[in-house]
């Protein structure tokens, strides 16, 4: 009795939710902070409650309700985010959300046996699948796309001359322009006078900017990876300009190295 005056009413409101999150008013609903957002927060909790039930029915009609449900969802967050100014902003808010719902959906695998032994099977069976699985993957995926942006935006706040100099001057397919002593200076002493202060000026940011401690740690390495790419391609540049010894060459490599290294 209970599941036949329940059932037609949750039927009816899991096929509108993706409705209600497309016609939703997006400017009421945007407010100036990076943080999760608490729509999204439910949209989470929302979609880890459906996992949970559907662990170990695998209803087809209910997968496909939850991918609709995360199109719509993907749709309002990327337009909440598009009301930020500045485009880091939008980068921030989009990580921090994305960060929020695989936290939610990694405590609901773990607080949830059913969903743990699915997960398990889908691990070791891949053509039978588990959509919580996908749910979170689909996220990790943007999730990582996001922060490859929002270390770019942030490298070129504090580095533009260098990765500037770099893109130029040196390129993937093997074609480089030539580099002088006298370009290649100022851009070198520049890097090794700032690199430490930029390092924790951009840590400083990740701190104010991120919710999740662990994100703000993952990020800081990925720039900090990054930034070492490029000066490794800098590196590249001086060991090839005309004009200077190869004692100054090493010294140089070895005292940048030293400076992020050490940091």
């Amino acid at each position: 009795m209970v599941n036949i005056t329940l059932w037609p009413r949750f039927k009816f409101g899991i096929r509108h939710a993706p409705e209600q999150l497309r016609n939703a008013n997006v400017r009421n609903l945007w407010e100036d902070d990076v943080h999760p957002h608490y729509v999204i927060r439910r949209y989470a909790e929302f979609t880890a409650s459906l996992l949970q039930l559907n662990a170990g029915y695998e209803d087809g009609q209910m997968e496909l309700n939850l991918e609709r449900l995360r199109m719509a969802e993907d749709d309002l967050l990327v337009k909440l985010a598009k009301l930020f100014q500045k485009p880091k902003l939008q980068t921030v808010f989009l990580i921090n959300n994305y960060d929020m719902i695989i936290s939610v959906l990694k405590l609901m695998w773990y607080l949830s046996p059913k969903l743990t032994h699915s997960l398990w099977f889908s691990c070791i069976f891949p053509e039978a699948g588990s959509d919580g699985g996908k749910i979170q993957m689909h996220f990790e995926e943007l999730l990582k796309s996001n922060t490859s942006v929002y270390v770019e935006e942030l490298l070129l706040e504090h580095f533009r001359d260098l990765i500037k100099f770099v893109r130029t001057r040196a390129s993937e397919d093997g074609s480089e322009r030539p580099v002088t002593a006298s370009e290649a200076e100022s851009i070198v002493k520049d890097f090794a006078g700032r690199c430490k202060a930029a390092i924790k000026l951009m840590h400083n940011d990740m701190i104010t900017s991120f919710s999740n401690f662990i994100c703000d740690k993952e990020t800081l390495r990925a720039a900090l990876t990054q930034m070492l790419l490029y000066y490794s391609r800098l590196s590249d540049c001086i060991k090839k300009v005309s004009g200077r010894s190869h004692f100054e060459v090493v010294w140089l490599e070895m005292n940048q190295i030293g400076s992020i290294v050490f940091v």
